[in-house]
């Protein structure tokens, strides 16, 4: 390989660790008081913002598909990070009432693993994958109508590949 190759691959190795370091980044971290655009420097944009009252702002991170965490940040007025929620749990899960609206599930929780349909029910199934209180790998499917309402939450254990036959 000449030198211009090797340096070339460098680069891109380089180029992609980097992108994989902030797929991976987490604001486990954050303390409140962090300044808004630190935030925004360290994590980059958000999956979705909306406003809160009083003047303040919450902005939505997702780790999904692969991830099994979704990340609430609430700033106040003077853009001072109050609040960091992890909402990707049974219990919000759960509780998602029938009739719900899907895009307040979509601003809730953010983009699913996978949507996909099944043969018994007109309509789309989101599956979120989450951590439940004991610390088991779950996936929540939340079913909804053709509509674009939510007509129920079901739960399922994920399979763990060390289960799986090796042939």
């Amino acid at each position: 390989m000449t030198g211009r190759a090797a340096t070339l691959w460098r680069r891109v190795a380089v180029a992609c660790l980097a992108v994989l370091l902030v797929a991976c980044a987490s604001p486990d971290f954050l303390r409140p008081g962090a300044p808004r655009d630190a935030v925004l420097r360290e994590l980059g944009p958000p999956y979705f913002s909306s406003a809160l009252p009083g003047g303040g702002e919450r902005m939505v991170y997702t780790t999904q598909p692969m991830g099994r965490q979704v990340y609430h940040l609430d700033f106040d007025a003077q853009g001072r990070l109050v609040r960091r929620d992890q909402v990707l749990n049974f219990q919000n899960l759960a509780g998602i009432p029938a009739g719900t609206p899907v895009e307040d599930v979509r601003r809730f929780f953010g983009p699913p693993l996978r949507v996909e349909q099944v043969a018994r029910f007109d309509g789309d199934i989101w599956t979120y994958r989450f951590l439940d209180d004991m610390n088991t790998r779950r996936f929540a499917h939340v079913h909804i109508d053709r509509h674009g309402v939510v007509r129920k939450v079901m739960f399922t254990d994920e399979p763990d590949p060390r289960d799986w036959p090796h042939f």
